[in-house]
């Protein structure tokens, strides 16, 4: 019998690396394009990953400044910080 002893590299990836526009938006309860607006409005920082038009990413401690700012409590939402 083989043990996997290491998590999948998608789950390690999904615990501590950046956030996607869709996780904001479920962790948040929310449309994806009202991350995307407040992302463009400058309150919310990102980034973009790949060629061309790439896609966006969120930093986990970026998310967490944005949460306090606003005064949501993070142990509410369904993404750990």
């Amino acid at each position: 019998m083989h043990a996997e002893l290491i998590p999948p590299a998608q789950m390690q990836a999904s615990e501590s690396g950046p956030l996607r526009v869709k996780d904001v938006a479920a962790a948040l309860r929310i449309n994806n394009a009202t991350v995307y607006a407040e992302i463009k409005a400058g309150r919310l920082p990102s980034y973009r990953v790949g060629q061309g038009r790439g896609t966006i990413r969120v930093s986990r401690a970026a998310f967490a400044q944005y949460l306090t700012d606003r005064g949501i409590p993070a142990a509410e939402l369904a993404v750990t910080l």
